[in-house]
Formats: structure tokens, C-alpha cells, sequence
């Protein structure tokens, strides 16, 4: 599925061997390893788990913002996500030829960053029915201990489905479950969500581990998730590519 105007949107998660993201890295390096993901200038944020949501007008607009999502109808620009956990969150509506991109901390989808982002995309003339969502890798309830009290008022809001259990059997929250729930409750089909159920705790790769994660080892690197509406993919073989083309006849 291409854009209104013909353009493509693709959409790509990082792991590990493509290098930490982490946006206070060494700027000479980070710069190489963007323009190994994805084309032009990289609107990226200083998260902050909240619903903040910046509108990108042009490519770059915006770099370092405080904010947790972004959204553009701009051809060129890309939008990125850091994460080691927390859920980074792809939206697009091809035919509209808008785009968004969400990191989604439990604190961020209870505060609602993910209606916020649906919004302010609709605003720039994205029809929620369209809209598909890709849910990236990030940490799965088995490797996710969670307090108590924080799980019941979740679940609560998103449903018991939410509440789950550690490989050790203590509380845990399922932010993959989460994520669906604070999607659907943006008014976006169950049926156009696709989520990467691959963990960043415990997924390996040739025995290493294939992603950067706080909550199991302390890792000070980050993963990037990118989206944006160009020509043609240039992205290296080590990340997970997608386009638009995918979205069709998607499967939750």
C-alpha cells in the first residue's frame, strides 16, 4: 500500500547489532548508525512517559523535543522512537499518507499517548478505520514483575488481561496487552494491530542477547523504532524492515 501521492512508507525496529541509540551517545557515531536505518533527518525525542505529541512539519522539525509521540503527513521526514523496554508504538493511514510513532510506557499508555497520537493524526487528515498499527519488541510479563497495586488499577482501565504472571509466578504486567487495549480504546480495529512478541529481556540471538534492556540487565543502550514515508527502503539487512505493502491483509 503506498501513500495518496504514490510515496511508500516504511517502518523499521532495531536490535542490538545494529548499535545503541541512545540519543546522549556520541553524536558522530549515532549520525552513522541513523543513516544505516532510514533516510534524511531524524525527528527524535526526550521521552518522558507521558501523552505529549509533537506535529512534524518538516523533516527534522522538532529533534529533541520533550515528548513521548510525533506524527507528519511530511514526505522525508522520520520519525523515531528510543526504547529497552517499553513499547515502541507505528502508525500509519497509506491512503492519507500520515504517519506517527509512540513510545508507550506503562505510565505513558495509562496517561493515554496512544488516543493522543490517533488524534492528532486524524487532525491532519488520517481516517482512524485505515490506520495500522505495528507494535515493536519490548519486554514480555514473564520478565516484568510489577507492583500489585499499579496492576489492579490497570487492569481496571485496560482490561484483566493486562495482569499476568513472571516466570517465577509474581505479579506482571503485559504491556503487549496494554498496548492492544489503549489502541482499541483509540478506535482502531483489533484486526489492523500486528505486534512483535519478541522480548528484549529474554530473546538471544547466537546465545547473545539480541536487544538492549534496563529492567533484566541494566543496559544503558537503546533500540530505535523508526517510521517514514519515502521512495524506497535503504535499510540494513540486520534490522526488521517493513512497508506498507505488509499492512494489507493484517492479522492481530
Amino acid at each position: 500500500m503506498d501513500s495518496a501521492d504514490g510515496r511508500a512508507i516504511h517502518w523499521a525496529f532495531t536490535a542490538r547489532a545494529d548499535g545503541d541509540f541512545d540519543i546522549d551517545g556520541d553524536l558522530g557515531e549515532l549520525q552513522q548508525r541513523r543513516c544505516a536505518i532510514a533516510p534524511g533527518s531524524w525527528t527524535w525525542l526526550r521521552q518522558e512517559h507521558g501523552r505529549e505529541v509533537v506535529l512534524v512539519d518538516r523533516p527534522g522539525d522538532h529533534a529533541g523535543a520533550v515528548a513521548d509521540a510525533s506524527v507528519t503527513a511530511s514526505p522525508g521526514a522520520t520519525l523515531a522512537i528510543q526504547t529497552a523496554d517499553c513499547v515502541p508504538i507505528l502508525f500509519q493511514d497509506g491512503q492519507a499518507g500520515v504517519i506517527g510513532a509512540a513510545h508507550g510506557g506503562w505510565r505513558g499508555l495509562d496517561e493515554g499517548v496512544v488516543s493522543a497520537t490517533v488524534e492528532a493524526m486524524v487532525a491532519l487528515g488520517a481516517d482512524r478505520r485505515r490506520i495500522a498499527v505495528v507494535v515493536g519488541p519490548h519486554i514480555s510479563p514473564a520478565a516484568y514483575e510489577f507492583s500489585a497495586a499499579d496492576l489492579t488499577r490497570l487492569a481496571l482501565r485496560f482490561g484483566p488481561d493486562v495482569a499476568s504472571a513472571t516466570a517465577v509466578g509474581t505479579p506482571a504486567l503485559d504491556l503487549g496487552a496494554a498496548t492492544r487495549a489503549a489502541v482499541s480504546e483509540a478506535g482502531i480495529d483489533p484486526a489492523r494491530i500486528i505486534v512483535d512478541g519478541r522480548c528484549t529481556a529474554t530473546a538471544v540471538d547466537k546465545g547473545a542477547p539480541m536487544f538492549f534492556s534496563w529492567r533484566a540487565r541494566q543496559d544503558s543502550g537503546r533500540q530505535t523504532s523508526v517510521i517514514w514515508i519515502g521512495d524506497a527502503a535503504t535499510l540494513d539487512d540486520a534490522a526488521t524492515l517493513g512497508d506498507a505493502a505488509t499492512l494489507d491483509g493484517l492479522v492481530p
